[in-house]
């Protein structure tokens, strides 16, 4: 079993300021850090570390020589990652004392990458592994299209939203997941109810609130999040889909694996940063351990 992630790779440029800036406001950032992130990369680095086999299929830039390293570092198989000319993805991302961001957006090489050599990286599927993408990259449909034909299992994190992708890769999507804004956003475009969705499951996250995951013809299963004391919420979202991905790809029924996502979560927005802030298996299931 494995957890394929066909997902962005950026290098984050992250400012610590006094609170976040209003329009036209000038701030002077208190602190500042580049390191791994974009969303594919975040949750390719939070399954590895929650104990999955992770191989990323995506692309850098000429400048992406750290950001791949820091993939490896966490144990996430780069053989599917392209090198392109031009620039590698990267982010703004700007901090404020109690966790809450505001993050600005260049794609870069994940919106260049070819959807030739995406598909040949899928070669060494195997039946029921699980593919994880999201909204940073180009080719989305495509490569679910491609997955499920496989066999796999497609889990969806439909960030950023964008109502045009969410709608072209739902019909190969077996678990959609969403925060409470992408989830009503989603509902109002298309006016219909979860149920109604073409999906076999569908995870809202909450953020203090927990997450809910629901299926077709089950009672909606709520996990609550653990109580801990907010550093950073930056990558909260990535590494619950990460580590949902981990838990449900090593056979976990969906409360075992919302609990253990909720756990991972907790536990990366206690610290700084984004990837680098993702939490080990053994960290996961020590809190599991505590709070159960």
């Amino acid at each position: 079993m494995a957890v394929w992630c066909f997902g962005s790779i950026n290098i984050d440029h992250v400012y610590t300021l006094p609170h976040l800036p209003a329009p036209g406001e000038t701030l002077a950032a208190r602190g500042y850090r580049s390191a791994l992130g974009g969303k594919g990369a975040n949750q390719s680095v939070a399954a590895a570390r929650a104990g999955a086999k992770v191989r990323h299929i995506g692309a850098v830039g000429s400048d992406g020589a750290a950001a791949l390293a820091g993939l490896e570092v966490a144990g996430v198989d780069c053989r599917g990652v392209q090198q392109l000319e031009g620039p590698t993805g990267h982010a703004v991302i700007m901090v404020e004392p109690e966790g809450e961001n505001s993050i600005v957006l260049c794609p870069g090489a994940n919106r260049a990458l070819s959807l030739e050599a995406a598909m040949a990286a899928l070669d060494g599927v195997e039946l029921d592994d699980i593919l994880l993408i999201q909204n940073e990259t180009a080719h989305q449909a495509e490569i679910a299209e491609a997955a499920l034909g496989l066999g796999m299992d497609v889990v969806y994190s439909a960030a950023p939203f964008d109502l045009d992708a969410v709608q072209a890769v739902m019909p190969f999507v077996n678990t959609l997941v969403m925060n409470a804004v992408e989830a009503a956003q989603l509902q109002a475009a298309l006016g219909v109810a979860f149920e109604d969705l073409p999906v076999s499951n569908v995870v809202v996250t909450r953020g203090a609130e927990g997450a809910s995951w629901s299926s077709r013809g089950m009672d909606a299963i709520h996990v609550p999040a653990l109580p801990v004391k907010v550093v950073d919420t930056t990558g909260a979202g990535d590494c619950f889909a990460g580590a949902l991905a981990a838990a449900l790809d090593r056979g976990a029924v969906p409360e075992e694996a919302m609990r253990f996502a909720a756990a991972a979560a907790a536990l990366q927005v206690s610290r700084p940063g984004t990837a680098a802030a993702m939490p080990a298996l053994s960290e996961i299931m020590a809190l599991l351990g505590e709070s159960g």
